[in-house]
C-alpha cells in the first residue's frame, strides 16, 4: 500500500447509462475554485469526439485520446497510477494523481468496479461512490440514446442487475431522478468527506 497518501481518491463507479460523466461534471464546475479538488482526465484509446455513452444529457467525456501504441508505450513507462480494459477500450488514470494524494489534494476519477479491490489494496485513503439507478430509468436512457439494439439494452440491463459493490468506503448516490436531486447529494457527499479529512 502507499504510504503518505494525505488526500482522498474517489473512485466514481456505476453500470454504464447510471450518469457518471454527467455527476463528475456538475462536481467539477460546483469545485472549480477549490484547489484541493482534482479531476484529472482519463487517457482513452478512442476518439476524442466519440461519446462517452455515460453523460445522461448526451454530452462528451473530456478525454485524452491515445492509439494502443501509445497507449502501450505509456503503460511500459510507467505513465499511469492505473489502468484498465473494458468492453474493448483500455482506460488509464495519469501517474500524477499520486503526487496530488501525497500532497493532500482530492482526486475524483469515474472507474471500472473491476479494479476496486486492487485499488483497496494500493490507496489507503479511498472513497468509492457508487451510483445506482432504477432499472426502467437505466432502460429508457439507453433507449434514448438510440445507438444500441434491443438486445443490446437487454444486456447491458442484465449487466447493470449483477453490478454490487460493499464495504465501508462504499457511498451510494441514487441517479434515478432528476439530475439535478443527484447531483446535490454527490456534491454534499463529497464535502463531507473532505471536511472529515
Amino acid at each position: 500500500m502507499l504510504p503518505d497518501m494525505r488526500g482522498i481518491l474517489f473512485l466514481v463507479v456505476g453500470p454504464s447509462g447510471a450518469g457518471k460523466d454527467s455527476l463528475l461534471h456538475t462536481a467539477q464546475r460546483h469545485f472549480q475554485n477549490t484547489a484541493a479538488l482534482v479531476f484529472p482526465k482519463r487517457f482513452i484509446t478512442r476518439p476524442s469526439e466519440a461519446n462517452s455513452g455515460d453523460d445522461m444529457a448526451g454530452g462528451r467525456e473530456s478525454h485524452i485520446a491515445v492509439s494502443m501504441a501509445q497507449f502501450s508505450e505509456m503503460q511500459q513507462n510507467g505513465a499511469f497510477a492505473f489502468c484498465w480494459r473494458a468492453h474493448g477500450l483500455f482506460y488509464g488514470i495519469p501517474r500524477n494523481i499520486e503526487d496530488d494524494l501525497a500532497s493532500g489534494r482530492h482526486v475524483l476519477v469515474n472507474v471500472s468496479r473491476a479494479i476496486l479491490d486492487d485499488l483497496r489494496q494500493r490507496y489507503a485513503n479511498i472513497c468509492i461512490l457508487s451510483i445506482r439507478v432504477s432499472p426502467s430509468v437505466l432502460y429508457q436512457r439507453l433507449l434514448a440514446r438510440g445507438r444500441e439494439t434491443e438486445a443490446d439494452i437487454q444486456k447491458r440491463l442484465a449487466r447493470a442487475s449483477t453490478f454490487t459493490c460493499a464495504g465501508d468506503n462504499v457511498i451510494e448516490i441514487d441517479n434515478s431522478r432528476d439530475l439535478e436531486v443527484a447531483a446535490k447529494h454527490f456534491i454534499r457527499t463529497i464535502e463531507k468527506q473532505i471536511a472529515l479529512d
